[in-house]
């Protein structure tokens, strides 16, 4: 197989899709992300399959819906020998680095109960070879460089807790307590840059996880206040949290579950004023811009050290982030801020669509089958998503989706969660999938409760119309199809091999 050149596949934590394009996209500075959008092909419909961190980077990796990977919340095992990005790219004869995490939970089955691989959920995918770890919970590396270069701390949680400058009590937006030059995000950059320089006459795969604009929301110098809560708009909410919680009996446990003192370190409690929330709105998007930034240096070394136009560059995000939509923070939710992400995808000799935009519905299990598909590397039945290299020379294939689907399981089999003990679910029927068309949004859950519909052309995610008469045919067809969506999807990874007289054989899942 003739090798292709350079694969970089960039994720950003939590990035909602309307900081670039949509109601944020006006209110935060993202030079550099949008500079690659006039290089790249934009998907404007594009969504996570599944939250929270672990499920959505093992769907991302092995391009399967959660349904059929099952390694549904973070510290849930995936199976060993899953295929996935990593695996896949070494039979395309790369070494597949990963520069960060990919929050994967090791098979036990394969595992000493003693051994550190499973007493963890961030541990790196199958496959990877880790050049640098950069775990959010972890993050040795980073911790020894700031010790190394003279920071002081307790506890590792001290670095994400905001400090005053001037020894008083610390406010929401204060700063971090490291410099911008030695944050995280500038570390991790640094050692991507450091480590791939020696790569450059090789064919090389990266993938490059950032972990911000995730919370705990703590941003150094000058991100911490590089802009003006004041200005920002307001979220997207009812008028009280107890009418998002009218909507349907889901919300109780979640506004409860998800809230805004979840995102910060250092405070037992925040007061969930306008002012307060309005204040880490703009500390979460300081650190978008933060991450800009690097990624900036990133792009520039590939054009400084002339690999821009042999490297496939993917830019996206794992999940989105509430930020006070619906009074509710985080990605454990229904709506689309938590789903739906940027993806941009910059393909070499592909500059007769640069700066285009699709609209056709794109899911986070396209990734991998594209970076597959774009190096050569055949695609495994497993993997439910589709190659999106028609797209991205402007083709729309004739039986390309019409719709996205997404899940979300809300158990816990070690500690029940509020929405089990709230509304008297198990750890099998704790559960939603989310079916989203042209026009509609489904949420359906495996428990005994009642479905939303949201109408785009009404008031959309405002209001719960599933109990209307005048979409009772609505629900039923949107319903319908999500049955058949997932009857169509179930595994494939040897539904298509017939054991024959003549020894295995298969056929491809897409043609």
């Amino acid at each position: 197989m003739q090798q292709a050149r350079n694969v970089l596949f960039i994720i950003i934590d939590q990035l909602r899709a309307d900081c670039l394009t949509g109601a944020l996209a006006d209110h935060v500075d993202l030079p550099n992300l949008r500079a690659f959008m006039s290089d790249a092909v934009t998907f404007n419909r594009h969504f996570s399959v599944t939250n929270p961190c672990g499920p959505s980077r093992a769907s991302l990796l092995t391009g399967q819906y959660a349904m059929n990977h099952r390694s549904v919340r973070n510290g849930t095992p995936l199976r060993h020998d899953t295929p996935n990005i990593a695996t896949e790219m070494r039979k395309a004869g790369y070494l597949p680095m990963l520069f960060g995490y990919t929050d994967t939970s090791a098979d036990p089955r394969v595992h000493h109960p003693n051994d550190p691989s499973v007493k963890t959920y961030e541990n790196p995918m199958h496959g990877f070879h880790e050049v640098l770890e950069m775990r959010l919970e972890e993050s040795y590396p980073w911790r020894s460089y700031l010790m190394r270069n003279g920071y002081q701390f307790e506890d590792y949680w001290d670095l994400y807790k905001p400090v005053s400058p001037d020894g008083s009590t610390p406010q929401l937006n204060d700063p971090a307590p490291y410099r911008a030059e030695d944050s995280d995000t500038a570390f991790l950059t640094n050692g991507f840059l450091d480590g791939i320089a020696a790569y450059k006459n090789s064919g090389w795969f990266a993938h490059l996880t950032y972990i911000r604009p995730h919370p705990p929301l703590v941003a150094p110098a000058p991100y911490n206040r590089m802009y003006d809560p004041a200005a920002l708009p307001l979220p997207n909410r009812l008028d009280t949290p107890a009418d998002e919680c009218a909507a349907h009996p889901f919300f109780g446990p979640a506004l409860e579950s998800c809230r805004m003192t979840n995102c910060v370190k250092g405070f037992a409690e925040i007061d969930p004023t306008d002012e307060n929330i309005q204040t880490l709105r703009a500390v979460y998007l300081g650190l978008a811009t933060e991450v800009d930034h690097h990624i900036g240096r990133v792009i520039g070394y590939l054009k400084e050290s002339g690999q821009y136009d042999d490297t496939l560059v993917v830019i996206t995000a794992d999940h989105g982030e509430m930020l006070g939509d619906h009074y509710s923070w985080g990605k454990m939710s229904v709506y689309d801020a938590a789903y739906q992400t940027p993806l941009m995808i910059r393909m070499p000799a592909n500059t007769d669509m640069a700066g285009h935009q699709v609209d056709a519905p794109t899911e986070s299990i396209d990734i991998t089958p594209t970076i597959l598909d774009w190096v050569g590397q055949e695609i495994p039945n497993s993997m439910d998503g589709r190659s999106l290299l028609p797209l991205l020379r402007g083709e729309v294939p004739q039986n390309w989706r019409r719709y996205s689907f997404s899940e979300l399981d809300f158990a816990d089999p070690e500690q029940p969660t509020l929405w089990q003990r709230d509304l008297n679910t198990g750890n099998s029927d704790s559960c939603l999938g989310i079916l989203r068309d042209d026009r509609f949004t489904l949420v359906e859950f495996a428990a005994e409760l009642p479905p939303m519909l949201f109408d785009n052309k009404g008031r959309g995610e405002a209001e719960n119309v599933a109990g209307k008469p005048e979409y009772t045919a609505d629900l039923a067809r949107l319903g319908r199809q999500m049955l058949r969506h997932r009857m169509q999807n179930m595994d494939h990874s040897l539904s298509l091999h017939t054991v024959t007289p003549q020894g295995p054989k298969s056929v491809r899942r897409y043609g």
